[in-house]
């Protein structure tokens, strides 16, 4: 059988590649493959990348030689011409080659358009990338996905002549531009996929940050898990210079100065993940993750490293055969352990390439089809039973050697509570185990209840065994905690509210099973809040921003969030619209729930909520824009002198987004505006007015807005305060806002636009707008007819609502509102600056600076809407309403006591 056959009939990906590259297929017929010079692939592929001149250009060039190499190293390893040890080399040179080759082609063109960063000095930036885990280490498998970091050396800004932009903000685009050339997939599929989780903050952080910024990271709040992935850290196609400067930067976090025997006991805990990994997946067939696999190799050079590498500079080294040949030189295991185990290491690595080459899949499980077992086993020249055989003997070697090293674990004890999960248990057991924690009969009764719908709930579901299995120890667990508690009965309802939502999603279950911290964070959340609860239980994904509860309760600063919702798009072509559309609904509540986690906690108080909860529902809003334009621009094309960063487009919010109010569930109250003259026709390949295209754009963002997907809506929009209501046109232009404004609107609208401001659009437009608004909000007005109008309003908002509601009550939320809208209308003209801003407590503070209310009402007004509003919120979170309460007794009469002064 000559070796095209042979590597044709075994691998559907040679097969594909050789029946559409010629150049490839030549080669595979020669006599005797041979594996052609690093220096050859290098030369080829820059100066290919040097003719592209686009970076659709780019991405083909690159993928078209990643599926001709990696054919070639494939075909060399099955008709073993080639090392275990060779083929990581190459498959991570290669690696290292096309991220270089990708980066060299995008560098200066980035600086053709946006200018070359420079340091304070002057001196010009280079992006620097890390590369991790495998990559890092040069063992690189043949389907492997890459883990980077980016960083760079400082802060500065470009030295573009009439744009300049920061340093951060260009290798930021740089860094999405690099990931999407190596990571988008297209008809040729993609190079490779780019994972960037390790960086600092995880996804939470920023995609790429200073020098000075990743070493205070790792200073100040780097974890264990960290130090050992920064092991295998090294700067990919970086001078040597860089390469000691980074090494330099790193190994104070990595390698302790001392013997560091501390490190042992969080090795001992990352194995029993392992283990628990293992029963969780019944991963005996994986030789990476199984019992005496790959990843057991990786971790027993680890212990030393990280146990004495910062006394023993010859262990602090990305390779993993480095760090088995130091290990032996310094006798911490015999040199024939370290034989065997690199011998064991290099037959799964084999193994693990052939598993992966047969279809380009990212795969560490062997077979279960018996012709795959055949054709696996006849490039051993063995048959299938006595391959598995030598697997078998091979990972129990390994098993051995790393349970010497590692040491064991004894499982932790069965709790008593398990018995309330048990088939046929008997009730008075029940009873007897749920009086050990307080529970009198009545509570005893009520949670056994609950306990057993939810049983057979689960037994109808279909789970299968691994969920069942999960299910039989989360449950126990979650009750040790919680039953302690006096609202015991409570938080158990919410929990086995979302249990009930993810009964079919086994990863979720054994998410909580296997991660206590996660799991406590839920029952904290779910305690506090039914509104969390409900979130967590319509959208389980959300569960995934449980996994480090630390980063849950690190609230961003308001700059972050639109880094942090780009980082939930990073990764998704913009033509993807499904998915686009899903990764920012996933973006709003994940985010969300971090700013709820932080308010429940109370590191975050309440004006700060509404100011998070803001500064997201903008960023959202951004990107919608953005995704609305692209759509309707692809189309239709754009107007004359308009483009994707100049939209002429204004977005004015109202209620509580405009005044900085907004709350976890509430309606975005928006006006769309428009500079526009309206004249001529846009450039695309289908024209269209330029007032039928801004109409199409406002449809498109409603529509991108209030779609339900699988994740639901992202906001409720509401543009009933645009110019004539219902019956006016969903866009504006300013001139006519202002007319209508001036000649039609009603004392209720002027009311509303107190809370109005822009919240997008250029300086210029937004500034066109404010001046609306002021020179409106500043009318002279009759003051009788004022109060008159507005007690009118006042009075049929509250027949249509319910009397005891703490926001329509008589001194409640829109009595304080009302008051506040009636003194900035009546005497804005003669004090311009009660209109200068849009939120209540600053009016009240420029009310009383000229002169209208004394300090302390405006202090008194302050603290009982305060008061009022911190009701309503805990009401919320709650799910409930708010009603009134002795609480907020004393806050109602004096709003009432005020409300009589000005509008009684």
């Amino acid at each position: 059988m000559s070796a095209k056959q042979q590597v044709c009939d075994y691998s559907t990906f040679i097969a594909s590649v050789a029946a559409s590259d010629d150049q490839f297929n030549t080669w595979l017929q020669q006599p005797q493959l041979t594996l052609p010079e690093l220096a050859e692939y290098s030369d080829t592929l820059l100066q290919k990348m040097r003719g592209c001149d686009s970076e659709e250009a780019a991405a083909a060039c690159l993928r078209q030689y990643r599926q001709r190499w990696l054919a070639q190293l494939a075909s060399l390893d099955i008709v073993n011409e080639i090392s275990v040890k060779q083929m990581l080399q190459r498959l991570s040179s290669l690696a290292d080659l096309f991220i270089s080759a990708s980066y060299e082609w995008l560098y200066p063109r980035f600086c053709a358009r946006y200018g070359t960063p420079r340091d304070s000095a002057g001196e010009p930036q280079p992006l620097l990338i890390v590369g991790m885990g495998k990559l890092g280490g040069r063992e690189l498998n043949f389907s492997s996905d890459i883990d980077l970091m980016f960083t760079f050396p400082a802060n500065g800004e470009t030295d573009h002549p009439r744009k300049p932009i920061e340093n951060t903000v260009f290798f930021t685009k740089l860094g999405q531009a690099l990931i999407r050339l190596l990571d988008e997939i297209t008809v040729l599929g993609r190079v490779y996929r780019v994972d960037m989780r390790l960086r600092p903050f995880g996804q939470s952080g920023p995609l790429v940050v200073s020098l000075a910024a990743f070493e205070q990271y790792y200073q100040a709040q780097g974890r264990d898990w960290e130090r050992y992935a920064m092991v295998k850290a090294r700067l990919i196609g970086a001078s040597a210079a860089w390469q000691a400067s980074f090494q330099n930067l790193i190994r104070p976090f990595v390698y302790r100065r001392y013997i560091d025997f501390s490190a042992i006991d969080a090795l001992r805990k990352m194995k029993a993940l392992i283990q628990q990994e293992g029963r969780r997946q019944a991963l005996s067939n994986d030789i990476k993750l199984g019992p005496g696999g790959i990843r057991e190799v990786e971790f027993i050079a680890q212990v030393f490293q990280l146990i004495r590498g910062g006394q023993q500079r010859s262990l602090q080294t990305s390779s993993l055969y480095q760090a088995y040949r130091a290990i032996a030189e310094l006798g911490l295991l015999t040199p024939d352990d370290v034989d065997q185990l690199l011998s064991n290491y290099e037959f799964l690595r084999k193994l693990e390439h052939l598993l992966q080459e047969r279809a380009d899949e990212q795969t560490q499980r062997l077979p279960d089809c018996p012709q795959q077992q055949s054709q696996l086993a006849q490039i051993y020249q063995l048959d299938w039973p006595q391959l598995h055989a030598k697997i078998r003997s091979v990972m129990a070697e390994i098993h051995a050697q790393f349970n010497k090293v590692i040491g064991t674990q004894a499982d932790d004890e069965e709790s008593s509570l398990q018995i309330l999960w048990q088939e046929l248990v008997d009730e008075s057991a029940v009873f007897e185990v749920l009086a050990e924690y307080g529970l009198d009969k009545h509570r005893a009764e009520q949670i056994w209840r609950e306990i057993q719908q939810f049983r057979a709930e689960a037994t109808r579901r279909p789970s299968g065994p691994r969920g069942r299995s999960a299910l039989a120890r989360l449950l126990p667990s979650l009750l040790e905690q919680l039953l302690p508690w006096a609202d015991a009965e409570v938080v158990l309802q919410r929990i086995l509210t979302i249990l009930r939502s993810i009964l079919s999603r086994t990863a979720y279950v054994e998410l909580l099973v296997e991660n206590k911290g996660a799991c406590q964070q839920l029952l904290k959340l779910c305690r506090a809040s039914q509104w969390v609860t409900d979130q967590l239980a319509r959208y389980p994904l959300l569960l995934d921003e449980l996994i480090d509860p630390q980063l849950l309760h690190q609230v961003p600063d308001l700059a972050e969030y639109p880094q942090l919702v780009r980082d939930y798009l990073i990764r998704i072509p913009e033509a993807d619209l499904e998915a686009q559309m899903n990764a920012l609904r996933q973006a709003r509540k994940g985010l969300q729930l971090k700013i709820a986690a932080a308010d429940i906690s109370g590191s975050l108080p309440l004006m700060q909520v509404s100011d998070h909860l803001s500064r997201l529902a903008e960023t959202i809003l951004s990107e919608v824009i953005q995704q609305a334009w692209l759509q309707v621009t692809e189309k239709h094309g754009a107007p004359a002198g308009c483009n994707r960063q100049h939209t002429g487009l204004g977005v004015v919010a109202y209620g509580k987004l405009g005044g900085l109010e907004l709350s976890y569930d509430s309606d975005l109250d928006l006006v769309f505006l428009t500079d526009s003259d309206y004249k001529g026709l846009t450039n695309g390949r289908k024209p269209i007015e330029v007032q039928q295209f801004y109409l199409r754009l406002v449809q498109r963002i409603l529509h991108l807005f209030t779609t339900q997907t699988t994740v639901g809506s992202l906001y409720e929009v509401d543009i009933r305060l645009r110019p004539s209501g219902k019956a006016g046109l969903l866009i504006s232009r300013v001139d006519t806002f202002a007319d209508y404004l001036r000649d039609e609107a009603w004392t209720w609208e002027s009311q509303a636009l107190v809370r109005a401001r822009p919240v997008f659009g250029e300086v210029g437009l937004r500034k066109q707008i404010e001046h609306v608004r002021t020179q409106q909000l500043t009318q002279p007005r009759v003051s009788d007819e004022l109060r008159t109008e507005i007690i009118a309003m006042r009075d049929k908002m509250r027949a249509h609502q319910a009397s005891d509601s703490l926001k329509h009550a008589p001194g409640g939320i829109v009595d304080l509102e009302f008051l506040v809208q009636f003194l900035v209308l009546n005497y804005a003209h003669q004090y311009p600056q009660l209109q200068t801003y849009t939120d209540n407590i600053r009016i009240l503070e420029q009310a009383a600076e000229v002169g209208l209310i004394t300090a302390e009402q405006s202090e008194q007004l302050r603290d009982s809407y305060l008061c009022l509003r911190q009701r309503i919120h805990r009401h919320a979170l709650d799910g409930e309403t708010a009603r009134l309460d002795a609480e907020t007794q004393a806050a109602r009469e004096y709003v009432q006591q005020i409300w009589q002064q000005w509008l009684g």
